[in-house]
């Protein structure tokens, strides 16, 4: 299922909050949480400031999650897990990635706080349940969704699962609420460290074995979790469709552009790697791009698991000699 059609009206509902009887039957009700899955409130863990929560999603306010008693510790925060989920999420241990920048010349470690991430890409399916289309969906990858389609979609999940949606839009702009319990798109140094399982090298098992490339010669993204997993029990993290993340690729030279990951069933060997980045414009959408599901809250409101909002200021700057061959989309 490509964005479009039922599953865009369907999202589109949601966000202006006119399924009002569908939101209820999910828990919710004028802005208000209630669960049946045994959650607590705990007051005065702050999410983040901002000036706006868009109206679909009713007033979560700035101080309340909805943790189980007893759950886990996610960095600074706390966060939950409804068994009752559509989404298959794998919990992943604290650990390390090496980043690059190619442009730039840089290498650096980031360190990363235990997350959770998706077992496959979402499906044309769990879209379909969703918004609650009526048809079954199929098993395959949902394609076709553009970077702000992706937050859409995140905050949807979390608000069918009366999660506190991680995603606020003030004027334009997206702000990541990084102590927010609900689904995100993953840090790109999230992703990669998922990507590699502790691997060092392009990638994680034999390319034929672990991904859906061009030497398949398909037409389409093929079912997830057909292929090897790597030893997080992850798939589909290499091959079959690139995954939006929420970090921007270059902002010196690309404005806006936010980072895909992993290659897709049509690309050539060379581009289905762990380290390969691509990105694109944030409404851009394609056949072979889709997203996989992240969860995890911080407790720093401007940086969070490799994404810092002061390095991104930093990056868009351009001092000295310009590199050949472009110029910058913005000074």
């Amino acid at each position: 299922m490509r964005i479009g059609g039922p599953l865009d009206s369907g999202l589109r509902g949601i966000r202006r909050g006119e399924d009002v009887s569908r939101l209820a039957s999910l828990g919710l009700r004028d802005g208000k949480t209630t669960s049946s899955c045994g959650w607590r409130p705990v007051i005065g863990l702050s999410v983040g400031t901002v000036k706006r929560v868009p109206s679909q999603f009713g007033s979560v306010g700035s101080a309340s999650l909805r943790v189980p008693t007893g759950g886990p510790a996610c960095g600074t925060a706390t966060w939950e897990h409804c068994e009752m989920s559509m989404f298959d999420l794998r919990p992943l241990p604290a650990g390390q990635v090496q980043l690059h920048d190619a442009r730039r010349h840089r290498r650096w470690v980031v360190q990363l706080d235990p997350f959770e991430i998706g077992v496959v890409p979402v499906t044309t399916a769990q879209a379909a349940q969703l918004i609650g289309s009526g048809g079954p969906g199929a098993q395959s990858p949902l394609v076709d969704i553009s970077w702000r389609d992706a937050i859409e979609f995140c905050n949807a999940a979390s608000v069918s699962e009366g999660l506190t949606p991680t995603y606020t839009f003030d004027e334009g702009a997206v702000i990541w609420r990084t102590g927010a319990s609900g689904y995100r798109l993953p840090t790109e140094a999230e992703w990669e460290y998922a990507c590699r399982a502790g691997t060092v090298g392009p990638h994680y098992g034999p390319l034929n074995v672990i991904g859906w490339t061009a030497n398949d010669g398909l037409e389409n993204p093929k079912e997830v979790g057909l292929k090897q997993a790597n030893d997080f029990g992850l798939h589909d993290t290499l091959g079959n469709v690139w995954e939006w993340c929420w970090d921007l690729l270059d902002p010196a030279r690309y404005g806006d552009y936010r980072v895909f990951r992993g290659g897709g069933f049509a690309d050539k060997d060379w581009s289905v790697r762990a380290s390969t980045r691509r990105g694109g414009a944030p409404d851009m959408s394609h056949p072979d791009l889709g997203l996989r599901l992240a969860r995890g809250a911080f407790g720093d409101q401007l940086a969070a698991q490799g994404w810092s909002a002061e390095v991104d200021s930093e990056r868009g700057k351009t001092t000295g000699m310009l590199p050949p061959g472009w110029t910058p989309r913005r000074q």
